[in-house]
């Protein structure tokens, strides 16, 4: 607020000055007392200044955030079809910024969590063993069931189990927390599941396509720890030394989480717009089942062993989510005659961050009567 800080030095100089005949006047009771009165004056002036702005610019903030997280699938599925159709508007987006905008969005979710949020996280291992087994056992049968339903041929359906097999992404993390899930049961079992990838991943895949997968070990390690453990550490250590600051910046990460998901989508669609509109109908329509149909088994899972609502969310989410980004890298290097494989990855890159909006939307609103408000917000 460059003007009432203005006016403020301004005054308490005008106070000092008018009560001064000199610099080298000496200071005596009376002239002191109104030079402190006066300074009392204009700071309390100022104080309700600097509190009606921010407590307008607080609401204007809390606005805003709102609208992006309730409409948030609108505004992701308009990015979508913006990119596809007009894939020149935003070819500025950068693939490399990616990695870039979701440590962003872990760097704020770090900075709503407390040291219990990850304590829970080693005292509930079952939990994550669950998410591990049900990630690279649902989603490969999965997406090899759907590619022999719909007789793919053996480039499209490499591509689509090569995105069953490979680990949950980062994205889960930040739908996660936007649909009120368990951040830290999602974000262990993210981080565990990638851990797992550089053998389960060509291991699974082989024993389906009889194909060997070469993963970089080191490349995914390096990545997990860059883009989610690094960041999240980050806020986390800011939100206890720093409470009361965070909680005043809280309301702006939604819209934050919001922005960063748009920007990752626009990039790519527009960076694969010729490819996803020459595969035709049906590989949409595999991805699309692929990916519900995962949401669907992590719910029904989270039911049939009665976890509580946070909990489901994150199965259901972490399950159906997939890290199609490095589906799409490890098909264009283990697959190289296969140019049709990369696609698969690409169109569940777009899919799976609409879907995900939209179960965001719709898991918002469910918390259990008997469940307390701070763990569903987890």
């Amino acid at each position: 607020m460059p003007i009432p800080s203005l006016t403020f030095v301004t005054r308490i100089a005008g106070a000092i000055l008018d009560h001064c005949d000199h610099w080298g006047q000496t200071p005596n009771e009376n002239n002191f007392c109104q030079t402190h009165f006066q300074l009392n004056k204009y700071l309390k002036n100022f104080s309700i200044i600097k509190n009606f702005n921010k407590g307008l610019n607080m609401n204007i903030i809390e606005k805003i955030s709102n609208f992006f997280g309730k409409f948030m699938a609108v505004i992701v599925l308009a990015v979508t079809v913006l990119a596809l159709f007009v894939p020149g508007s935003c070819l500025w987006i950068k693939a490399t910024w990616i990695n870039w905008l979701l440590m962003l969005v872990m760097f704020g979710m770090g900075l709503t969590l407390k040291p219990s949020d990850f304590a829970v996280v080693f005292t509930r291992p079952k939990d994550v063993i669950i998410g591990c087994l049900a990630q690279f056992t649902i989603m490969p049968l999965l997406a090899f069931t759907l590619g022999k339903i719909f007789n793919l041929n053996a480039e499209l359906l490499a591509g689509v189990v090569l995105v069953g097999t490979c680990p949950g992404g980062t994205s889960s993390n930040v739908i996660t927390y936007l649909s009120k899930g368990d951040v830290p049961l999602s974000v262990g079992m993210t981080s565990i599941n990638t851990l797992l990838a550089p053998v389960l991943t060509p291991a699974i895949t082989y024993l389906l396509l009889k194909t060997t997968v070469e993963v970089n070990v080191m490349a995914m390690f390096i990545s997990i720890v860059k883009v989610v453990i690094v960041p999240i550490s980050l806020g986390f250590i800011i939100n206890k030394f720093f409470g009361k600051f965070t909680q005043k910046i809280v309301a702006l990460l939604p819209c934050v989480s919001v922005v960063a998901i748009c920007l990752i989508v626009a990039c790519v669609v527009s960076h694969n717009s010729a490819k996803i509109l020459s595969t035709g109908a049906i590989i949409f329509a595999v991805v699309i089942l692929h990916n519900i149909l995962g949401y669907a088994c992590g719910f029904g899972l989270g039911k049939a062993l009665k976890l509580n609502a946070a909990k489901t969310k994150a199965l259901s989410v972490e399950i159906g989510m997939q890290n199609s980004g490095l589906a799409t890298s490890l098909a264009g290097t283990a697959f190289k005659g296969l140019a049709m494989a990369t696609v698969p990855g690409a169109i569940f890159s777009v899919w799976h961050n609409i879907s995900g909006a939209i179960l965001a939307n719709i898991y918002n609103r469910w918390v259990e009567k008997d469940e307390p408000a701070e763990t569903a917000a987890e």
